[in-house]
């Protein structure tokens, strides 16, 4: 799992004249990581970590889930902060405080070292993919690493911190070596505007990812295997916030691919039985993530 740790700060209620912050550790793979490793999958996290107060705060998140932080890099730059306004109807707007932080200096060097143990899958994206100086070492290395591992890909457009059209200037690049593919609804609504799913996905295909799921909040997800689509409907759940619901639906699909036997080349043998059964996972664990505040499973979520 290769990208950034977020501290996503919750405005709240306060004293008059303030503002009330709870901090959660976040971050899309960060939090893909961490419900990976409590699904039972094996996950190991790629990330510059900062010594800050939060860079504390995500070493003891992932730590307590289960992730294997040897590859983590010790960065002497500040973590990145996201400052999340939820809605009554649990959507959060953010901004961002990232300038120069940890998260974005990767050096084609320390990927190499990070890396270098086994691995059947590099799960990356966000921000790690578009923020300059590391942007460019991380597509490097995740067309190094096909040669032995399954390359799954998170765009997860931030369209208040990075213009959607230095992602979409990108997009065939990355397809070119990404095996599997996720976006959400309004990912693609930024990158292919007004483009029906089936017609979405045969471009994606056309320029090289096989498989391509995209996530659709209360409607489910769909899916289309080499052009073979398939769809889910999400359970009904009372919603608290869908912080993470992306990220945690990632988590289930990759686990069940992983059970699967499906990971660890360019998706062989995998049908779309097994992609409906990945799908039904993803929306199952979003669903879990989606029923408390925040981007971690619920204790007695889904395992």
């Amino acid at each position: 799992m290769l990208g950034e740790c977020v501290a996503d700060a919750f405005v709240t209620a306060a004293d008059i004249g303030g503002l009330g912050l709870r901090v959660r550790p976040g971050g899309g793979p960060a939090n893909t990581a961490a419900a990976l490793a409590r699904l039972g999958t094996p996950t190991r996290f790629l990330g510059r970590l900062s010594a800050d107060v939060f860079g504390r705060l995500f070493r003891t998140r992932l730590t307590d889930a289960g992730v294997d932080l040897d590859a983590v890099v010790e960065a002497a730059e500040p973590s990145t902060l996201a400052v999340a306004d939820v809605d009554d109807r649990g959507r959060a707007d953010y901004s961002f405080h990232a300038q120069g932080t940890a998260d974005w200096q990767w050096t084609d060097t320390e990927l190499a070292r990070a890396a270098r143990a086994p691995l059947a899958c590099l799960h990356t994206g966000s921000l790690a993919l578009v923020r300059a100086p590391g942007d460019a070492a991380v597509e490097r290395l995740a067309a190094a690493v096909r040669a032995r591992a399954t390359v799954s890909l998170d765009p997860n457009v931030r369209p208040l911190l990075v213009e959607p059209a230095r992602y979409r200037e990108r997009l065939a690049r990355w397809c070119a070596v990404t095996d599997v593919l996720r976006l959400s609804d309004e990912d693609l609504a930024h990158l292919l505007p007004g483009t029906p799913l089936p017609r979405a996905a045969e471009t994606f295909h056309a320029w090289g990812a096989r498989l391509v799921v995209v996530t659709l909040g209360e409607r489910g997800a769909y899916a289309s295997l080499d052009g073979r689509g398939v769809r889910v409907a999400a359970p009904a759940v009372a919603v608290a916030d869908t912080v993470g619901a992306g990220d945690a639906f990632m988590a289930g699909f990759l686990h069940a691919l992983h059970g699967g036997g499906a990971l660890g080349g360019r998706l062989d043998g995998l049908d779309e039985a097994a992609v409906r059964s990945a799908l039904a996972r993803g929306v199952e664990v979003a669903a879990a993530v989606c029923t408390v505040r925040g981007a971690d499973l619920p204790r007695t979520g889904p395992a």
